[in-house]
């Protein structure tokens, strides 16, 4: 067969290209799942209440995975049995439950330590092939972030103790306000405990700085 003089835009072969590595990024959820004797929607619940200690709600956690209500309620009940998450009243608003990681469902993510394809493949860009990649990832997740697309991410650049560029040394640019410390690029947060979003005003002209580099 000829190969298309006229390829498809650049836009669907990204596409293309994230669709491939979306695939064995499932692949490894169901090896590391499966390890663990859960399937993956469970495992995900796992690692997204691991970095939040208040606990969320069945809503929140159904909107971070994406999936409908009643399948994390499913889940939640199944992992509940197991002893890996536990349920009370939640730490932001005593009226309604929360969910929580138990001490036994951390130990279960303590227990994976195998490094997956995905991250093999991240291995084979260098330093700063890698550094690029994350940036790339952080401005597409804030724009999905920004039209209400996903839920709230505890990013540096949606975070009002972030300050871009605040330093002239080019290795740690950056300035984080809650640990009053500088930072580089490769330190970037995609996830961190730490977040408190800034208002809409502050957000914009922090992204602004940082994307002025």
């Amino acid at each position: 067969m000829e190969t298309p003089k006229n390829p498809h835009s650049p836009r669907y072969r990204i596409r293309e290209g994230l669709n491939r590595l979306a695939t064995v990024l499932r692949a490894d959820e169901w090896t590391r799942a499966k390890a663990a004797g859960l399937n993956p929607t469970q495992l995900a619940i796992l690692d997204l209440l691991e970095a939040r200690p208040d606990g969320l709600s069945v809503k929140m956690i159904a909107a971070h995975l994406g999936v409908s209500q009643p399948s994390a309620t499913d889940s939640i009940n199944a992992l509940e049995k197991k002893g890996h998450i536990e349920k009370r009243a939640s730490a932001v608003d005593g009226r309604s439950v929360g969910v929580y990681l138990s001490p036994e469902g951390s130990a279960v993510l303590r227990q994976d330590a195998t490094i997956d394809l995905t991250e093999q493949a991240i291995d084979c860009l260098d330093a700063s092939e890698q550094q690029a990649l994350l940036a790339m990832f952080i401005k597409m997740i804030r724009n999905l972030q920004e039209k209400d697309a996903i839920p709230v991410q505890r990013m540096c650049v949606t975070c009002r103790y972030f300050a871009p560029f605040a330093h002239s040394d080019a290795e740690r640019p950056h300035h984080c306000h809650f640990v009053n410390a500088a930072f580089g690029q490769p330190e970037l947060r995609i996830d961190c405990r730490d977040h408190e979003q800034a208002d809409p005003t502050s957000r914009a002209a922090t992204w602004a700085r940082f994307q002025a580099g």
